[in-house]
Formats: C-alpha cells, sequence, structure tokens
C-alpha cells in the first residue's frame, strides 16, 4: 500500500482525482494528518464512510507506538522510545527550554557511519526512515505532551544526509502552511559531513541549519574518532561549509565532541580556531556522553572551560552545549540498545 503521509499536498491531489474525488478532498486528509495528526481514517470525520473505507484498502497511514518513556529527574527532559510498523525501534528527545520546545528525531534504524563514540552506530544500519516516520516522531511526541514543538533537530539515530531523498521530504511536510508549518530555521540537520550531500543541500537553498559533526581539526585525530574521515579530508568539508553559506547565507554549527585525551588539548584548540576562522560559524562544544560499549570520558570542566576560553580568545563564536537527559540515557541510541538487549535476555 501507498505511503499517504509521506505525499505531497500536490502528490495526494493527484492520487484522489485517481480515485474519482474532487481536489477538496485532498486539503482535507492532508489537515487532517499534518494539522490534527490523526492516527485513523476513521478519524477523518468529514470524509464519507465510502471514501474512508476506500482509503484504508489503498494506502497506510503511518504511526508510531510508544514502547518505553523515560524522564530526566534534573531538567524533565523526556527521552522516548518509538516502535514502527516492522517493529524496529528509533529514539526521540523532547527537551523543553525558555524560548520553546525542541525535539531531537532518528532518520534512519541505526546508522552505517561508524563514530567511535556514539551508541547509535554499533550495530549497523538496518534501515532508513520514510519521511513519514520522522514526521510521526514529532506528531506523537506533541500529542503526548500536549505541547507545541517550535524546534526539531535532525540529530538521533542515523546519518540524516544517508537518507537524502526522504530528509527533503520531511522537511516539505513539516514546514508546509497545511501543516504544522514549523519555520525552515527552526529546523537543524546535523551530517558527520557526506561532502556531495552537503553541497546538494546547499543547492536547494533551505533555511535550515546545518550542523557538521567535527570533532577534530586534524585529520589524523577525526580519522581515528570518525571513519566517514577516510572519505573526506577537513579541507573538503571546509570548502562545502563555505559553499553551504554561500548558497544559503545561514551561518554553519561545528559540533566538537570534546574527549578527554583525545581532541581536549590547547594544541587541539589552536588547531580548531585557525581551522574555521573566517568562516561564518558558531562552535558548540559538547562534553562526550558516556557510551558503555566505549572507553570515551569527558574532561574535567577546568579543561573545558580552557577550551572554549582559547578559542574565545582567537575570536571564535562558541558555547558549551547544555547537558541535558544525561540521567535517562540521554545519548543517541542508548535507550534503544537496552531496550534490545532486554528484549533479547
Amino acid at each position: 500500500m501507498k505511503d499517504i503521509k509521506s505525499l505531497a499536498f500536490e502528490e495526494l491531489k493527484m492520487e484522489m482525482e485517481c480515485l474519482g474525488e474532487k481536489a477538496f478532498r485532498a486539503e482535507q486528509i492532508f489537515r487532517w494528518m499534518h494539522q490534527k495528526m490523526v492516527r485513523s481514517f476513521e478519524e477523518m470525520t468529514n470524509l464519507s464512510q465510502g471514501l474512508r473505507e476506500r482509503l484504508s484498502q489503498e494506502y497506510a497511514l503511518t504511526s508510531l507506538e510508544m514502547v518505553r518513556v523515560q524522564e530526566s529527574a534534573l531538567d524533565g527532559t523526556r527521552k522516548y522510545l518509538f516502535e514502527l510498523e516492522d517493529g524496529r525501534l528509533v529514539e526521540s528527545v523532547w527537551m523543553k527550554y525558555r524560548h520553546g520546545n525542541s525535539l531531537c528525531i532518528s532518520s534512519q534504524v541505526g546508522c552505517r557511519m561508524g563514530c567511535a563514540f556514539c551508541a547509535s552506530t554499533i550495530d549497523g544500519l538496518e534501515r532508513s526512515l520514510t519521511a513519514s516516520e520522522m514526521l510521526e516522531q514529532v506528531y506523537a511526541v506533541t500529542l503526548l505532551t500536549g505541547e507545541r514543538i517550535s524546534n526539531v533537530v535532525v540529530m538521533g539515530i542515523g546519518e540524516p544526509l544517508d537518507n537524502y531523498g526522504n530528509l527533503l521530504k520531511f522537511i516539505a511536510l513539516l514546514t508546509d502552511e497545511k501543516g504544522l508549518h514549523i519555520s525552515q530555521r527552526n529546523i537543524t540537520v546535523s551530517t558527520c559531513g557526506l561532502v556531495r550531500e552537503m553541497r546538494m543541500l546547499a543547492d536547494e537553498k533551505l533555511q535550515i541549519t546545518l550542523a557538521l559533526s567535527l570533532h577534530a581539526a586534524s585529520d589524523e585525530k577525526r580519522r581515528k574518532l570518525m571513519p566517514v574521515a577516510r572519505r573526506y579530508s577537513i579541507a573538503e568539508l571546509i570548502e562545502a561549509c563555505a559553499y553551504y553559506f554561500e548558497r544559503t547565507g545561514r551561518r554553519i554549527t561545528f559540533e566538537y565532541a570534546l574527549v578527554k585525551g583525545e581532541n581536549d588539548a590547547q594544541e587541539d584548540a589552536r588547531q580548531l580556531a585557525s581551522l574555521v576562522k573566517g568562516l561564518n560559524c558558531h562552535v558548540n562544544l559538547i562534553p562526550v556522553n558516556p557510551v558503555s560499549e566505549r572507553n570515551f570520558v569527558q574532561p574535567d570542566t577546568e579543561n573545558i572551560t580552557a577550551f572554549k576560553n582559547k578559542l574565545e580568545k582567537n575570536g571564535i563564536n562558541v558555547t558549551i552545549r547544555r547537558e541535558m537527559g544525561r540521567d535517562i540515557d540521554g545519548a543517541c541510541g542508548q535507550l534503544r540498545r537496552r531496550q534490545k538487549a532486554y528484549t533479547r535476555r
């Protein structure tokens, strides 16, 4: 059956025409799915019973089932574990800020990028998510919390640019004025550095924020932490970032996970400052979130502050990411792995 929730509005209109329905039916159905976030065709009460039955026979209306939720006693962050219709699991993290609610969603089941400090990639890639499965994380959490989500970050399980086509569909549907109409400027997409796709995304001229997981300022160190660095050099990454800004006018965010003894020395800070100086960018320092299967630990507070100060003295715009959800398996993939291990037992 066709995945009706992944269809753009114009595609949905064509489907209704093929069914012999008037064009206005497409708008009604689109609003039911993307504004009212219904989970069945039966809830679309302004459609005839006959049309609802035909839709249920010919189209799949994607929905997710919540398996588990953990809420932080420290800051109220909630981590949701969702089951897809094929039984696979993904995570979403809801964070409450003064300026609004943010949701970090997954784009794949697992990941094939192999970053050394990430739990998402340990079991490899199972499959990519459809646009509707990414949307459903937003819709499900909105319904569960009863609160509007103002910012969406595609930085959960998976590499978003490794699921490029579905990512673009997801952004288009999430920002459609007939749906939730979240501003493109309130969407952040993270990548470990797929240069070809970064340039393709730049040519789309979207107004989203692109966040590059850099994590090292030299090719040698980056290759130790991130296998993708064997494919693309840092020089190629920086050129792609400059191209993204040139095409979109949007500032790049560099994500830098601080790992004790690996990339947290003053010389690392000096190299990072030299690398990004002159770019319209922001550096986000992330004390690494320990993963039981890895040996990486975060530096102490004094080292983290010294690293930040070194960047600031070199004129770099930098912040230390506020740690949220540390007591609820906040890092990508941790809750999913725990649930899978529990199920196996």
